[in-house]
């Protein structure tokens, strides 16, 4: 079976509030929340979004994926 053809890869996904600054924050943050999952390329073909704790906001936040 061919590598280069699978349907599921690896994605990153990182906190769309940390990414903006997070205006609202009381704390300053002090990184980037991300994560590493994979998907179905076939069944999700757009970019995936999940609802993710940060841990640098302090809360759940959506966490998009990004291009590696």
């Amino acid at each position: 079976m061919a590598k280069g053809k699978d349907a599921r890869v690896t994605v990153i996904l990182e906190c769309t509030d940390c990414v903006r600054g997070g205006v609202n924050n009381n704390k300053e943050s002090t990184g980037i929340s991300r994560y590493i999952t994979q998907k179905n390329r076939h069944n999700t073909p757009g970019r995936l979004e999940l609802k993710k704790f940060c841990p640098f906001c302090y809360k759940h936040t959506i966490h998009g994926e990004i291009k590696k």
